[in-house]
């Protein structure tokens, strides 16, 4: 309970003049509230953290999103790093589709001779090696986002800097 800054009388939490001498009371300040929001980011609403690993979860789709909305250096780096690591390995994907997929359904034939069922076996096994590689480079790429780690890939990350312009 406060008491009178005059006479020393007990005062009420709220009481502005004390009621034994009439003496004006200063403001007591309110207690801050236990919860505070966090502290908003300029640009886009969301932490750099946040937003550079969403620019990993749909590949290079959602790297061009970011790389065009967010101007922040981090996250644009992120996005380039996305655009240029998952659109390089969807070219990829999409060339050994060609060379291995369509030769089946045009007759197993290629212009180096008879391409055969043996064939099948290999594409099959380059596309899924592809695919295992595709999904351990975006979970990592989204965890060292999220952790604030500024992670450059050995080919994809010197190319990254330059087309986010750092």
């Amino acid at each position: 309970m406060p008491h009178c800054t005059k006479c020393g009388a007990e005062l009420s939490a709220s009481a502005q003049f004390c009621p034994t001498c009439g003496q004006p009371q200063p403001a007591i300040p309110a207690p801050p509230p236990s919860w505070q929001p966090p502290p908003v980011t300029a640009g886009s609403g969301m932490s750099e953290n946040t937003a550079a690993c969403l620019s990993y979860v749909l590949g290079w789709l959602t790297g061009i999103i970011f790389f065009l909305i967010d101007k922040r250096p981090y996250v644009r780096f992120h996005a380039a790093q996305s655009i240029v690591t998952f659109g390089g390995l969807h070219v990829i994907r999409i060339v050994l589709s060609l060379v291995f997929g369509f030769g089946w359904f045009f007759g197993s034939y290629s212009h180096y001779g008879y391409a055969g069922w043996g064939s099948l076996g290999i594409g099959i096994a380059l596309l899924s090696a592809l695919s295992l590689l595709s999904f351990i480079l975006w979970i990592v790429c989204m965890i060292k986002a999220a952790q604030g780690s500024r992670f450059e890939l050995p080919v994809a990350g010197p190319i990254a800097q330059n087309l986010a312009g750092q």
